[in-house]
Formats: C-alpha cells, structure tokens, sequence
C-alpha cells in the first residue's frame, strides 16, 4: 500500500479520524490499558470529544474492548485492551507506517545525490 492509497483510504467519508489516529490510540492502549480518556487525549494531542468518538468507533469495529469497574463506590474507572482484530489492525499500520518512511527515506537519498 503506498501513500497515496493511505491518504484516499483516510478520506472515506464515514470516517472522521484518520489511520494515524487510529494507530496512535491502539498503541496507547495497548500500553496503557488503564489509561483514562483525558491521559490518553492529552498524550495523542486530540480533543477529548474526538477521543471518545474514537473510541466509540473503534469499539463498534470490534478493534477495542471497553471493561468499566468500579475503584470506589464514587467512581467508575474504565479499561481499554486490544482485541485479536485490533492487534491484526495495528500491526498492519505499523507495517503501512514503516513503508511509507522508507520510501520518504528513499526519495530523500535520491533527491540529495541529485543535488550533489
């Protein structure tokens, strides 16, 4: 898959977050699986109204299991782990991921021998 693919795959009009955003949660999660959604939203840099549509979608996808328990009678702490076909999805993005930044290795390579 090269980048031009990534890019019209991240403009599907069903969905409002990108790959990026979707490898960078599933990696938070995966190493952070008690992570609130604030830590989480602030770590990645998003909104926490973006992160929790997010996460909603990648639950739907089944990409993401949501536990809740309870830590006091007070509050509720929720949970996040990586289902098998979340795993599947990161590691193909991490796989997407390092394609694209050897090929924008390449063409840096390319265009500076040009330049020499």
């Amino acid at each position: 898959m090269n980048a031009t693919n990534v890019q019209n795959m991240n403009k599907k009009k069903n969905d409002n977050y990108s790959y990026q955003d979707k490898f960078n949660i599933l990696r938070v999660i995966e190493k952070k699986s008690d992570s609130t959604q604030r830590s989480i939203a602030n770590e990645l840099d998003i909104s926490l109204g973006k992160l929790n549509y997010c996460l909603v979608e990648l639950k739907k996808k089944g990409l993401i299991k949501i536990n809740n328990f309870k830590k006091n009678p007070k509050k509720i702490k929720y949970m996040y782990f990586l289902t098998p076909k979340g795993f599947a999805l990161k590691t193909k993005l991490t796989i997407n991921f390092m394609k694209r930044k050897i090929q924008e290795y390449d063409e840096l390579k390319n265009e500076l021998k040009k330049n020499v």
